[in-house]
């Protein structure tokens, strides 16, 4: 992959940021959500390169654009496998509360996960606990062990779970290990990422969320030499075989970071849509917006925090054609 695609994914992201972010706190996630798909979409067609979606908006049928298996880019450059969430967190958007992204992964072809749209088992820590953690074990084991790698008491450690009623036991058993716990409604990515990032407060993703957003964390993780451990968790028959068809083998074989994005390069871009931990939110002030984005690049393990200063009057449709 060329190293300036980083730039180029950008682009994207702050497109899809500025359209969704007009939708904060309006109880209209649908809206939200249709207004960064389309502006995402819409600067895909100006990116050099040659891409596929392997996890976006759904099947075909199920999604007017950035489907599953649509073609990206204006058919220039290199062959790469995208991974896009236009909005992670259209209920945070609806809500105005913390933490909403715009989110692309790549990375070259035929190297991420095709994660169907189901639950999956998900633990995740930032570089320091990297080989440390065991999806297997006991969450007191895992709070131990993150705690002697960060060189930290068990007291200090913050794990970070999405508050649902099916997390119950695990909200409970971190209690017991007397580690501390950051409750979120939603938006797991942005969780996942944070742990990597020692001024975010947190040290370990626990709990069960969507398999695609396990993919976007991974490359993330993969960018900043972070580790994400998975199993799905198929409902039913129906997702079994949607595993199989996918190309999962062993559905219930636990899942490593070359499981979620092989080879040795890969780029992940979040530009933040409400304010977050990591990330500001898009502002607005009449003619002009600002955004704050993350782009990382796993092969050069470049992190680049970037301030954006949009003028809306020149690029109203948020998208400047070359």
């Amino acid at each position: 992959m060329e190293r300036s695609l980083s730039m180029e994914l950008v682009r994207v992201t702050e497109a899809a940021a500025l359209s969704s972010a007009r939708w904060m706190g309006r109880g209209k996630k649908e809206e939200a959500d249709d207004a960064a798909t389309s502006a995402m979409r819409d600067v895909f067609d100006t990116i050099p390169m040659k891409g596929t979606v392997v996890i976006g908006e759904g099947e075909m049928d199920e999604a007017p654009m950035l489907y599953i298996g649509e073609k990206l880019g204006n058919g220039y450059g290199a062959r790469v496998d995208v991974a896009v969430d236009p909005l992670e967190g259209t209920n945070i958007v609806a809500q105005g509360t913390w933490n909403a992204l715009a989110v692309i992964a790549i990375a070259d072809h035929k190297q991420l996960l095709h994660a169907p749209d189901m639950y999956m088992n998900k633990i995740a820590v930032g570089p320091e606990a990297v080989g440390k953690v065991d999806i297997n074990a006991s969450i007191a084991e895992n709070l131990q062990a993150v705690a002697e790698a960060k060189k930290k008491d068990v007291e200090d450690v913050v794990a970070v779970v999405l508050n649902r009623e099916r997390h119950q036991g695990i909200i409970e058993e971190i209690r017991e290990a007397g580690a501390r716990i950051k409750l979120i409604p939603d938006g797991d990515v942005a969780a996942a990422i944070n742990t990597a990032f020692d001024h975010t407060g947190v040290d370990i993703l626990f709990g069960i969320g969507g398999a695609p957003e396990g993919v976007l964390a991974a490359v993330g993780l993969k960018c900043l030499g972070g580790e994400i451990q998975g199993k799905l968790l198929p409902a039913n028959d129906e997702e079994r075989l949607r595993c199989e068809q996918m190309g999962i083998e062993d559905v219930d074989k636990v899942l490593y970071m070359e499981d979620f994005c092989g080879g040795d390069d890969a780029i992940f871009a979040a530009t933040g849509v409400t304010d977050g931990e990591l990330l500001k939110g898009v502002q607005f002030k009449g003619q002009k917006a600002t955004t704050q984005t993350l782009v990382m690049r796993a092969k050069s393990g470049t992190v680049r925090f970037i301030d954006g200063d949009h003028s809306l009057k020149k690029k109203p449709n948020l998208v400047m054609k070359p």
